[in-house]
């Protein structure tokens, strides 16, 4: 499987049909996943990090990397995953590119706050152009925006701010990006601004995937949210089990 692959899954995809990548936390899920027909996926750094034992940005690389490799290698050659590696685990470009090769993975994920903190947008963006050049086309690039998430300094304008980080990433060479957590009236707007495919997160409680399409986002994912889901209808089995 190669990056070209799932570039072509966002291309020319109409607004009532976004494409829609679930999160797989472990290799098990991974399957359950391929097998209900979905094309791609998209691991949640946050769901691997609960289903080994850590905190939400609190899992080693190495486990992280690990765990990627075993969701690839649960799946079909024939469907690429892309993997959520965070803010990069303060690896050099070139060699966070060819961890993340090895792993099997065609994508990733790479947000823009360290520690709770936004990264200035032109270090990051030189950051995005350090590993577009060190993965050429074998890596499809999702910028994630955490001006929603993090915050934007008083007086700043979120949205604009989130902006100016979309086209400097963009800019820089990101194949797609995502401003997570981003309101659903916004979408509209920065479909409008942005020059590239936009990522939304679905949440339990919010718009359905095909209307955050139709609100102009390309791709779906979920975060950590299927794996919540599962562990509450776990949780609910495990009490009617206790019941007796």
């Amino acid at each position: 499987m190669t990056a070209s692959v799932l570039r072509a899954l966002h291309l020319d995809r109409a607004p009532d049909d976004p494409l829609i990548l679930p999160g797989p936390w472990d290799a098990a899920s991974a399957r359950v996943l391929v097998e209900a027909g979905f094309p791609a996926l998209a691991t949640p750094s946050a769901g691997i990090a609960a289903s080994l034992g850590h905190r939400d940005g609190e899992t080693p690389a190495d486990e992280m990397f690990a765990a990627v490799t075993r969701i690839v290698r649960a799946v079909p050659t024939t469907v690429p995953v892309s993997a959520d590696i965070e803010a990069g685990y303060g690896l050099p470009a070139a060699e966070l590119v060819e961890r993340l090769l090895e792993t099997g993975a065609v994508g990733c994920n790479l947000e823009d706050s360290v520690d709770g903190v936004l990264v200035d947008v032109q270090r990051q963006a030189e950051r995005l152009a350090e590993v577009r050049a060190a993965a050429g086309d074998r890596l499809f690039v999702n910028a994630r925006v955490d001006t929603y998430v993090r915050g934007v300094p008083d007086g700043t304008d979120q949205e604009a701010e989130t902006v100016r980080r979309a086209k400097a990433y963009v800019a820089a060479g990101a194949d797609c990006v995502y401003p997570i957590m981003a309101p659903p009236e916004a979408l509209p707007r920065l479909a409008a601004a942005v020059p590239g495919p936009l990522n939304a997160v679905a949440l339990l409680d919010g718009p359905p995937p095909r209307r955050l399409g139709e609100l102009g986002a390309t791709r779906i994912t979920f975060g950590p949210g299927l794996q919540h889901r599962a562990m509450a209808a776990l949780r609910e089995t495990a009490d009617e089990l206790l019941k007796g």
